[in-house]
């Protein structure tokens, strides 16, 4: 343990993530900034994931073991055990940029009415291949306020925030079901301004163990949930109980496997136009789920031109804006 309290808290939850999280904890070693402590919530893993942890000896790593009971509640444990006043939130399969940190924190030190700062992302395939470079919906904090009930305009695993203002917030809903974080955020943006760099400081890692599939694969009531407890910053555990029950169902091989390669293929062509690597994930999660007939139009459009594809991906995003 260090003996006096670091300036920021990375927060890492961590299940089953022994394939990655070597990457991802010398990603965080890495960095120009070196006043942390890198705090990680073993979530109740069945693999090797503590083990790789126990194998570091650096001081500033700090590992607790607790039972599984999913991200918002390892988050919350994370946010009452933090030493330091700026957290910053970061996933076991992912990798931080070597300025990260220092960049965040010079941001929030020098613009104090801000609570929570995130940033653009590059986002890899699960083998480490570069995927397509993610610019987010919203940057200025005018931008975020117009986006806020829109769609979540922050990555998760890249934002840093102030702890006080967050549990002031009332932390993580154990109630929102992969989407606890977009539920804090609108709570949050009552407490301050809020902003995502123009810069990536983190790289995303799609792999199908991950919790977040195409939202169309989870189904309309699914949506419908997550508006409504969106649009009331509150969800109740009745509705709570209702999304656990859907993403139970679709927590199986064919669903998680499918939705990876359909998003892989949709990345290829609307991100970063490559459409034979397109047709290759997009047959995979044909192969997977044939009666979905969305896979086989998307297979289709991997034939047209560059300039077409980009024109229907950015008339698809406007209608999303616009709703």
């Amino acid at each position: 343990m260090q003996t006096k309290a670091p300036k920021i808290t990375v927060l890492m939850p961590a299940y089953n993530a022994g394939k990655y999280i070597r990457e991802a904890i010398n990603s965080v070693l890495a960095q120009t900034y070196r006043d942390f402590e890198l705090l990680i919530i073993n979530d109740g893993s069945m693999d090797d994931t503590a083990g790789i942890v126990l194998s570091y000896y650096d001081p500033r790593i700090v590992l607790v073991n607790k039972e599984h009971a999913g991200i918002a509640a390892a988050l919350n444990t994370g946010l009452r055990l933090a030493e330091a006043p700026y957290i910053a939130r970061f996933d076991a399969d992912d990798i931080c940029l070597p300025n990260r940190l220092e960049t965040q924190l010079n941001f929030l030190k020098d613009h104090p009415e801000y609570v929570l700062v995130g940033s653009d992302a590059e986002y890899i395939l699960e083998n480490g291949e570069f995927l397509f470079g993610f610019k987010c919906i919203a940057h200025s904090d005018e931008e975020v306020q117009k986006n806020l009930h829109v769609y979540c305009p922050f990555i998760h695993s890249s934002v840093m925030y102030k702890r006080d203002e967050v549990i002031n917030a009332g932390g993580y809903n154990v109630h929102a079901h992969n989407f606890e974080d977009y539920l804090l955020w609108i709570n949050l943006s009552k407490a301050g301004k809020m902003q995502n760099l123009r810069e990536p400081m983190i790289k995303v890692r799609f792999n199908p163990a991950s919790a977040t599939i195409d939202e169309k694969w989870r189904g309309e009531r699914f949506r419908q949930l997550k508006k409504q407890a969106t649009l009331r910053g509150s969800i109740t555990v009745e509705e709570g109980n209702e999304l656990l029950e859907i993403i139970k169902k679709q927590n199986v091989h064919k669903i998680k496997h499918g939705a990876y390669h359909a998003l892989c293929g949709k990345k290829f062509l609307a991100n970063n136009y490559q459409p034979k690597k397109a047709r290759s994930h997009v047959r995979k999660a044909i192969g997977i789920r044939p009666l979905r007939l969305d896979n086989y139009l998307l297979y289709a459009v991997s034939f047209l031109p560059e300039n077409t594809i980009t024109w229907l991906y950015k008339l698809g995003r406007d209608r999303l804006t616009i709703q």
